[in-house]
């Protein structure tokens, strides 16, 4: 996969595209990116995917966002790249951008510059203001610009059909299970290893405080999961806290994500690291006192290696 953060004079051969977020790079667009693939094959073109960075929803929104990202940009270029495309374009998102026209984009962007002559687009595509290139929009801009237009139906799970939309309110809720089952891989999360009040060490279980890489990636909800933890090419079996600590915190405005990894103790301060999401144990909840605490955390150790095992 070529991957080109400009769309001037790029001389693609017989280019078949497909534009879109493409947040998560969940099973729903695997089947269209495996669509794309095969199409370009027999005929004889290249396989383009068009995507955007920052995300539009951040340039777009007039209000301060949560995270909800699924993906940041480096993990959704390894995901497509997974998928088998030749050549990946990532689009600058700007304000300009988003203010126009769909018809516009068409006629000078996909077929003026790309040089579009197949598109394929997704079963909800919409671009353009105010997300007014519907299918008919396309419709109308492929017959005015010669180039030929293929819809790819939706993938249904048991939730419906699979989307960002419905993975993220998986995470939110804390059914990371479910959240894997739709992305076809399980969530994670990386960040680096910051200092923390070392409050797991004195009940038996140190843990490495993770600050996350990328502010607007979405963190599943507060509980305690078991999970599985990279670092320099090892991984290990572990369970991480997302929350507030209540037994031993009062402060409700500092939310931490501590994972205790099991079977190392090597010094990460400053080491990037990435949990993978397996199982929710539990809910978040405040205990006794940090007696009871330690207790449950055995609990949910081993409870954790029986499900990671």
């Amino acid at each position: 996969m070529i991957v080109h953060y400009e769309y001037e004079n790029l001389n693609l051969r017989n280019p078949f595209v497909t534009v879109g977020v493409f947040d998560g790079v969940h099973l729903g667009h695997r089947a269209l990116l495996e669509r794309l693939v095969l199409r370009a094959r027999e005929g004889d073109g290249e396989s383009v995917v068009i995507t955007f960075n920052p995300h539009p929803r951040l340039v777009l929104s007039e209000k301060k966002e949560e995270p909800f990202s699924l993906s940041t940009i480096d993990e959704k270029k390894e995901l497509l790249e997974l998928s088998g495309i030749d050549h990946l374009i990532i689009m600058n998102f700007t304000r300009e951008l988003g203010n126009m026209d769909a018809a516009d984009f068409i006629g000078e962007i996909l077929f003026g510059k790309i040089g579009v002559k197949h598109l394929l687009v997704g079963y909800d595509n919409h671009f353009g203001k105010d997300k007014g290139g519907d299918f008919k929009k396309i419709r109308e801009c492929s017959e005015m610009y010669n180039f030929e237009i293929e819809q790819v139906e939706g993938i249904y799970a048991q939730e419906g059909i699979i989307s960002s939309t419905t993975i993220r309110e998986a995470l939110i809720q804390g059914r990371v299970e479910d959240a894997g089952r739709l992305l076809g891989y399980n969530y994670k999360l990386s960040g680096i290893v910051v200092e923390g009040r070392k409050i797991g060490h004195k009940l038996g279980f140190p843990t490495a405080n993770i600050k996350p890489a990328d502010i607007f990636k979405l963190i599943p909800a507060d509980g305690v999961y078991a999970v599985e933890v990279t670092y320099s090419n090892l991984k290990f079996p572990g369970m991480l806290s997302i929350g507030y600590n209540p037994t031993v915190n009062n402060d409700r405005t500092q939310k931490s994500i501590e994972v205790n990894i099991f079977g190392s103790d090597a010094d990460l301060y400053g080491c990037v690291i990435t949990v993978i999401f397996r199982y929710r144990l539990r809910e978040e909840r405040k205990f006794k006192d940090t007696e009871h605490l330690a207790m449950q955390m055995k609990l949910d150790k081993e409870a954790a290696l029986r499900l990671l095992d």
